[in-house]
């Protein structure tokens, strides 16, 4: 194989993946001819070293957390002629690097990456950026910002559920208007998810069973604020049907919908919150060739 470009963020996971960056190296260098590093300095490097790069490399592999390789999806699904894409998983949730079946080990990612399975999968797009795992408005929205970066750090997954517990409390629902082909929604609500991967914070729970080949979106409308509704979609294994509640939760699935809320929510798209509704959402089937593990979800 010609080219790999490796773009790390030195400092995801507190520094563990530049530890092992020399080994990284190594490896890369016994299968690719050439090995091009970049360790990132600021936000937006990484996506200008691939639209400067990408045209002549074949793969790029993301090192570092949700945020870099958001960042790194966002750069590469723009351009018209896309080299592959692999994943090094380096921060708390590793959304991304879990849908496509890579290990949370990053020498053991690394192993995976080096034997070269290869997937399309789709990609979301909405009016401003991509997404690969979920975009969200509400509830989700709130559920992020409350949780604080050093519990982040220190309990992983379980600060969501704490965050989650306390945001259910302080809900504040706002007006809807969602339209799609196979579902029309206009009244009040207090969160909107749109699923194009299973993961959301690192826990497999609104769509455990979510696909990232099928070209559609699962989309789910929560109407109320029950407690026990969220709860139990958000600690839920089970099969979509078995929690579905007509009269708190609304799910259905679709490739594209347009939507608008009174008042104007925050976007939380795959845990990045740039944005702001209204917008028009659309899947792109199999928009990114992904090197992934041993199976996907």
């Amino acid at each position: 194989m010609a080219r790999v470009i490796l773009i790390m963020n030195p400092s995801a996971g507190g520094g563990k993946l530049n530890d092992n960056l020399n080994v990284i190296r190594e490896r890369l260098e016994e299968i690719y001819a050439t090995v091009d590093i970049h360790l990132t300095s600021k936000p937006g490097d990484g996506a200008d070293y691939i639209n400067k790069n990408a045209h002549k490399t074949d793969v790029v592999i993301g090192a570092g957390g949700d945020g870099t390789i958001y960042e790194l999806i966002n750069a590469l699904s723009a351009l018209d002629k896309r080299p592959k894409f692999a994943i090094i998983p380096g921060g708390t949730a590793n959304d991304f690097s879990r849908a496509v079946g890579m290990s949370q080990n990053p020498l053991i990612a690394l192993d995976q990456i080096l034997e070269g399975k290869e997937e399309q999968v789709d990609v979301g797009h909405s009016a401003h950026q991509y997404f690969l795992n979920f975009w969200g408005i509400g509830l989700i929205t709130q559920v992020s910002e409350n949780i604080e970066s050093n519990k982040k750090d220190i309990l992983g997954k379980l600060s969501y559920y704490m965050s989650a517990a306390q945001t259910v409390k302080e809900a504040k629902p706002f007006h809807l208007k969602l339209d799609s082909k196979e579902q029309d929604f206009d009244g009040k609500a207090v969160m909107v998810i749109v699923g194009n991967g299973p993961f959301t914070g690192g826990l497999q729970a609104f769509f455990p069973k979510n696909n990232l080949q099928d070209g559609l979106f699962d989309v789910l409308i929560l109407k109320g604020t029950s407690l026990p509704a969220f709860w139990s979609i958000l600690r839920s294994s089970m099969a979509k049907e078995e929690w579905f509640n007509e009269e708190e939760v609304i799910h259905f699935q679709t490739s594209e919908l347009t939507l608008d809320c009174d008042p104007v929510q925050v976007i939380d798209c795959d845990g990045e919150k740039y944005y702001r509704t209204p917008t028009k959402l659309k899947v792109l089937p199999e928009h990114l060739t992904m090197i992934v593990g041993e199976y996907l979800h």
